[in-house]
């Protein structure tokens, strides 16, 4: 097969000459004219298809496609007048009924002729780049009727009333109104545009225009917000149903702009009803709307979210500066808790937990926290009563709960420094007393900070617990090489390390005889197993569980501070005692002294012992006796020291001036680790970059930063640029 020639095939004209009957041509148009005619009129039941196909075929080949189509245009147009003269003639509601009835048969017509002119369609219309059949009947259509004088003005009209009628709440046939809207869109989208939906977009602005002041004379700003709600509902509804999807957008910008954007700043701040008395009353379904409604408008969010944090820096600066609210600090704070918590809820469930509404909220937080500068010792002082006894029967993860509202208030301070030396505080006070709820929570809590702050700021706190597990041992060791001591006192020592705990300079009192030979044979013990040590005691630290025996043989256990053993145990030997001779015999300093004396003596179901005269206060002219008719229904009485919660003012300026201390060599470790890195800085440039590294701990004031700087320059660290003044250079 392969060897054998391709054979070229040709195919040749016939040799002789078709003659083509002059008059073919009209009469093969007036054939499909009339076919044309009996479609438009119903009689195409009779018409043979592949006939008319085959006529319209011969005529394209013989090249009469232009008389062909430009016969069927003239055909088509006259026919559509006649439709739209019945159309016109419909009266009323009946109107569209016709026009969608003659539309319906319009296109089923179009179908036929496309059918039968299907050649012309793919051969002759290409070639001559003319309108294909089936457009060319819409375009007929849209000329001769659709935009026929005395049609075009009358359909708008209905059909904006049927949407007006709808608004207001009657009924209407849908069903039409789709089969209408449905060919205005298949007439091209300029026509659905132009003859439909701008004028529709303009009657609806001003529809809601008008609505929307009815509305808002008449409602409150939860009503409107309501009816707007679902007017714009209604009208994507109504998209849905018979308009064009892509109208949705325009037609909801509308009622958007007349019904929301329009009247924004009016409904925030409506009397009563408004933004803050949603806030103040909790209304979450009402700030919900508003937020949904609100979103879809430019600049909508932005005005919630700014008379919200208005609000909130408002109701939190009353807060933290009303003298009458700062006298409990676990009030306050607890006050602060429930107020992050209301709005914590209000963003979750009303504004969609939106991350720009939470920056806000905690910014707000962040402000008006720090305009009292004694938020770090209020937030420690809360910390300490929880630890203390408020956790007691609360379940583990209540207790993490807790912790983390105190680390979320911890993180908008300022002064982070400042907390920790409060904590520092409260801490050891706990540890040293026993009255910590739960080590677990306390290590918790540390572990928190640690993460937020890093290890520097905790490892003298974890330095404390280690001093307490420590100290257990020291006192095993210490009674297991005194045998003989289990007898008479017991004496137990914490010993504390100096740079972990904060201790204040020491003024130690003149303790019993028996409690100081324990305390040398312990001091001895301790040196003896541990060389390079100093021991100094903290008796202002320290606490003691003593039996005593009253008036009517009533026994009790009294748990007592160091300084308050000291005082009772002098009664031992002495009916009557007068402050001078108490004051004498310990050696306590006199505030410490008079306070230890008021708690004993002056609080009731604690008053061990009676002074005469009676008063609140301790005089120094004052005398003591034992209360032989002390009577309680406890056999163990804890005494309290009379102690002011919050620090005194004296107290207030010292941890004041101690922190600021402390932030001295912070100050200069942050310059010269800036300045080793970028060798020449200049002084405003020193100022940001301290501050934004120091931030995490305090916000370093730029006077003391310039001091700092001072310093360095004075011991050689830094230099000036000898031609900018305000220019340092880092000397190695």
């Amino acid at each position: 097969m392969s060897n054998q020639k391709k054979r070229n095939f040709q195919i040749e004209a016939f040799k002789h000459r078709v003659v083509v009957d002059p008059k073919y041509a009209e009469k093969t148009w007036s054939i499909l004219e009339h076919a044309i005619h009996e479609i438009y009129n119903h009689n195409a039941s009779g018409l043979s298809f592949e006939e008319l196909y085959r006529n319209a075929y011969n005529m394209v080949l013989h090249k009469f496609g232009e008389k062909l189509y430009s016969g069927l245009v003239a055909t088509m147009t006259a026919h559509l007048k006649e439709i739209s003269k019945s159309i016109e003639a419909a009266q009323g509601d009946l109107f569209l009924e016709e026009l969608n009835r003659k539309w319906n048969d319009h296109n089923k017509a179009l179908q036929m002729i496309r059918d039968i002119l299907m050649y012309m369609d793919r051969t002759y219309i290409p070639n001559t780049h003319k309108t294909p059949v089936h457009e060319l009947g819409l375009n007929l259509w849209r000329d001769n009727v659709i935009h026929s004088s005395k049609i075009q003005s009358r359909l708008l009209s209905m059909l904006l009333e049927l949407v007006h009628r709808e608004r207001t709440g009657e009924v209407i046939d849908r069903g039409l109104m789709r089969n209408i809207i449905k060919m205005l869109m298949d007439l091209g989208s300029s026509v659905y545009q132009e003859d439909f939906e701008k004028p529709f977009l303009e009657v609806s602005a001003e529809f809601y225009m008008g609505e929307s002041q009815k509305f808002i004379e008449c409602c409150d700003c939860g009503d409107y917000l309501k009816k707007a709600e679902l007017r714009l509902n209604e009208e994507i509804e109504r998209v849905t149903h018979y308009l064009d999807v892509k109208s949705e957008v325009k037609i909801t910008n509308v009622v958007e702009k007349e019904m929301i954007a329009n009247h924004m700043m009016r409904l925030v701040h409506m009397e009563n009803s408004g933004l803050v008395n949603m806030l103040l009353d909790d209304k979450y379904e009402d700030l919900g709307r508003m937020y949904n409604l609100f979103r879809r408008v430019p600049n909508g969010l932005s005005t919630i979210r700014d008379v919200m944090t208005s609000h909130l820096r408002e109701i939190g600066k009353q807060l933290v500066t009303d003298a009458e609210k700062l006298k409990d600090p676990v009030e306050f704070v607890q006050r602060l808790l429930d107020e992050k918590d209301k709005y914590d809820s209000i963003i979750s469930q009303a504004f969609s937990n939106d991350k720009t509404f939470q920056n806000a909220l905690n910014s707000s937080f962040e402000y008006f926290i720090n305009l009292n500068n004694r938020s770090p010792e209020f937030i420690s002082l809360f910390v300490d009563d929880k630890l203390r006894k408020g956790l007691k029967g609360v379940s583990e993860e209540d207790v993490e709960i807790i912790l983390d509202k105190v680390m979320m208030l911890f993180r908008y301070l300022q002064e982070k420094d400042v907390f920790e030396k409060y904590y520092k505080q409260h801490l050891a006070k706990r540890l040293l007393s026993g009255k910590t709820v739960s080590d677990d929570a306390e290590r918790s809590l540390i572990v928190k900070l640690k993460t937020e702050c890093g290890y520097q700021f905790t490892s003298k706190l974890e330095g404390m617990f280690t001093d307490m597990k420590t100290s257990q041992d020291t006192m095993q060791g210490f009674y297991a090489s005194h045998p003989e001591l289990t007898d008479g006192p017991t004496l137990v020592v914490q010993v504390l390390t100096t740079g972990s705990w904060p201790t204040q300079p020491s003024i130690t009192c003149n303790l019993p005889a028996e409690m100081s030979a324990l305390c040398e044979k312990f001091r001895s013990y301790y040196l003896g197993t541990h060389t390079g040590r100093r021991l100094s005691w903290q008796t202002n630290m320290g606490t003691a569980d003593i039996k005593a025996t009253f008036g009517k043989g009533q026994k009790h256990e009294l748990n007592v501070s160091t300084y308050q053993m000291c005082v009772l145990i002098l009664f031992n030997n002495a009916d009557r005692l007068s402050y001078k001779e108490v004051e004498q015999a310990t050696g306590i300093p006199a505030s410490d002294l008079k306070r230890c004396l008021q708690s004993m003596a002056c609080v009731k179901g604690k008053n061990v012992l009676r002074k005469e005269p009676m008063s609140k206060d301790i005089g120094e002219d004052d005398a003591f006796f034992v209360n032989d008719k002390f009577t309680s229904k406890f056999y163990k009485v804890k005494i309290g020291t009379v102690v002011a919660q919050k620090e005194s003012e004296p107290e207030k300026q010292e941890t004041r001036q101690r922190v600021e201390e402390d932030r001295k060599p912070q100050i200069e470790a942050a310059i010269v680790r800036i300045m080793k890195s970028r060798r020449v800085l200049d002084h405003n440039n020193i100022i940001a970059e301290v501050t934004k590294q120091l931030q995490s701990r305090f916000l370093a004031n730029p006077t003391e930063i310039k001091k700092r700087i001072e310093s360095l320059i004075e011991r050689d660290f830094l230099e000036r640029d000898n031609n900018d003044r305000k220019l340092y250079r880092y000397l190695a």
